[in-house]
């Protein structure tokens, strides 16, 4: 039987959390999905582990391995496998309220169609705070960019997408060096062209590690350079206006000199800008230089 919803993990030697996730999808009141585990080449006892709970069939576990490519390459093969009409990330280190699946599937049913890329919904802390603000009510759909620049909305959202969609626009390009690309790199392009229906509701947990991306994102700037210049192209040539352009700009400028790129300015898509934003973009080279260093060596303390 086909489901509705494939919930989708990317996982990296995380079997000490992955068991979060695995919990609160028994627990749904809601069994129309799939869960679908991409391990992104773990060395410790994901497999095991998963094997073990598809042994005893209460969830519909579907499990993929590959060499290890970083978050955008499990993306990319999540998207990929996914043949049912919805699919939404849950990282391994976060998990979903025990509704989740029955408010995504229920909504999107009242409510969605082929006009919209999905759904958006709240992300909250483990002790029910919503991360950052709510959505805004009165609104039944928006651009992504709109909810944080028109209507300020801050923190993390859930973001449920049509798979069809995330099938559609071009993959997160790998180099073999480097291990991130931004997601938003993806979602600002289905972005030009579908609004997301808004949803008031909690439907993922979540708690950020000492070794996620997100305390990490000035080491992540440091490493992946390449990965960043991909992204900053597009987000600069979609940028909804100028200061978000400039700023685009900015970490573009500081990601080349971080590869000694000397031909940055012929390939950039907005050349004025970038030329415009060099002082500031060399500024930010030698700051997250400085920083990225700072925040290994503390972590290297812990």
């Amino acid at each position: 039987m086909l489901r509705k919803l494939t919930i989708f993990t990317p996982t990296y030697n995380r079997g000490y959390t992955l068991h979060l996730c695995y919990e609160s999808l028994k627990r749904q009141t809601c069994k129309d999905f799939v869960w679908l585990i991409i391990d992104d080449g773990s060395t410790d006892n994901t497999k095991e582990l998963v094997e073990k709970w598809r042994s005893e069939n209460i969830v519909d576990i579907h499990y993929y391995y590959q060499e290890n490519q970083g978050m955008h390459g499990a993306h990319n093969a999540a998207y990929r496998l996914i043949d049912t009409e919805l699919n939404v990330c849950i990282d391994s280190d976060d998990f979903m309220a025990d509704d989740a699946v029955e408010k995504i599937i229920n909504f999107w049913n009242l409510n969605g169609n082929e006009r919209y890329a999905g759904i958006v919904a709240l992300n909250a802390k483990r002790n029910g705070t919503i991360l950052g603000t709510a959505l805004p009510k009165g609104i039944r759909s928006s651009k992504l960019w709109e909810l944080y620049t028109r209507f300020n909305v801050k923190g993390d959202k859930k973001l449920i997408y049509r798979s069809e969609l995330t099938r559609k626009y071009p993959s997160y390009p790998i180099f073999t060096e480097e291990k991130y690309v931004p997601l938003s790199y993806k979602y600002i392009m289905i972005d030009q062209e579908y609004e997301l229906l808004l949803m008031n509701e909690i439907v993922c947990y979540v708690e950020y590690l000492e070794d996620g991306s997100s305390l990490n994102i000035f080491n992540q700037y440091r490493k992946n350079p390449k990965g960043f210049i991909v992204f900053r192209k597009v987000a600069m040539k979609l940028a909804p206006n100028f200061k978000e352009k400039f700023r685009n700009c900015v970490h573009y400028v500081s990601s080349n000199l971080m590869i000694k790129n000397i031909n940055f300015l012929k390939e950039s898509p907005c050349k004025f800008t970038t030329l415009l934003a060099l002082p500031l973009g060399t500024i930010l080279y030698f700051y997250i230089k400085k920083t990225s260093k700072k925040v290994y060596k503390n972590l290297k303390l812990q």
